[in-house]
């Protein structure tokens, strides 16, 4: 797995890039702004960017705009947001439009290098990776008479674990269920976020966005 490291802290950088390198993956650029992560990309074309949000030279949002022109020009390379701030305006931002192959992890809620690298796997191959808090924060924010407001307790438990990539079986083991009963909330988020089958849809995706949209309207 090729990685396109963006951190600007020299001693992050350098730290990361040696234990992801540990771990199998192939750093092939660590920058420290998003004008070079910009460049690292276009040039190496990675499986899979780790983009911090606030970076030089005003330390406000020039991670997450490289990380959305990147979404534009490169869609094929994943992005893994990885900072310290919760921020829920730029992960919707992210995720609106086809939200396969990206993430967002909190700095300090992954426990070792172990998880940081199955997540980038999960997005290099086009998955969805949510950090817990990012999607307490998405659901406990919405606007009223949300689609989010008819779910039951469980089918928010559902769908926060879908919106971080667990499949069917490791929800129904972390909420000791059965696959089956998982099956049954899955469907009545569907149903109640009105996303009937289609053969090419992923309609756990769009049901984690529906939300995230809702949001970002009622925000602005």
């Amino acid at each position: 797995m090729r990685v396109v490291l963006a951190e600007d802290s020299v001693i992050l950088r350098e730290g990361m890039a040696e234990l992801l390198s540990a771990r199998g993956c192939e750093v092939v650029a660590a920058v420290g702004n998003a004008e070079e992560l910009l460049a690292a990309v276009g040039k190496e074309r990675p499986d899979v960017a780790v983009v911090d949000i606030r970076m030089p030279p005003t330390h406000t949002d020039e991670g997450i705009r490289a990380a959305l022109e990147i979404r534009r020009t490169w869609p094929e390379v994943g992005i893994l947001v990885f900072s310290q701030h919760v921020e829920t305006v730029y992960a919707t931002r992210l995720l609106s439009g086809d939200a396969a192959g990206v993430g967002y992890l909190l700095k300090e809620r992954v426990a070792n290098t172990a998880e940081l690298v199955d997540a980038l796997r999960r997005v290099a191959d086009g998955g969805t990776v949510l950090d817990p808090e990012i999607v307490t924060r998405l659901l406990n924010s919405g606007r009223h008479r949300s689609p989010v407001d008819a779910l039951t307790p469980r089918e928010r438990d559902v769908l926060g674990l879908m919106a971080q990539g667990h499949s069917n079986r490791s929800i129904a083991e972390r909420l000791v269920v059965t696959e089956r009963a998982v099956e049954k909330h899955a469907a009545a988020i569907f149903m109640k976020f009105d996303l009937p089958p289609t053969p090419h849809d992923n309609r756990r995706v769009k049901a984690v966005l529906t939300y995230l949209t809702e949001t970002s309207d009622a925000g602005r």
